[in-house]
């Protein structure tokens, strides 16, 4: 059974930085996928960025038009860790971020597609005040 848990959540100020993690257990797979989601209050759940492997020794990510240019993601095959690094950070940011992972690879703008995915973690708060 995978488990996923964030950290790294925060308030900061438009303009600044900050670094979300996510943590990853019970991962078996040698095919995967793995995806940041963002939830704001009053708002649809929508993808943010993700990363799918290709084979055993490549991997591919994909970024949203909204963040593109500001947000990186990045991962540690090894230590079975996600993370997305948040830069020039705007007020409409601010929301409820979440970790998703599957075994299967999705490809593109599939693996933004948060109802492909199948365990979830418990969320971050980040909050981008003007």
């Amino acid at each position: 059974q995978v488990q996923l848990v964030e950290f790294g959540g925060g308030s900061v100020q438009a303009g600044g930085s900050l670094r979300l993690s996510c943590a990853a257990s019970g991962w078996q797979d040698s095919s995967y996928s793995m995806g940041w989601f963002r939830q704001a209050p009053g708002k649809e759940r929508v993808g943010v960025a993700s990363i799918y492997s290709i084979n055993t020794i490549a991997y591919q990510t994909y970024v949203a038009d909204s963040v593109k240019g500001r947000f990186t993601v990045s991962h540690d095959e090894s230590k079975r860790m996600l993370y997305l690094q948040m830069n020039s950070l705007k007020p409409e940011d601010t929301a409820m971020y979440y970790c998703a992972f599957d075994s299967r690879r999705l490809i593109g703008s599939q693996s933004l597609d948060g109802d492909s995915y199948t365990y979830w973690g418990q969320g971050t708060q980040v909050t981008v005040s003007s």
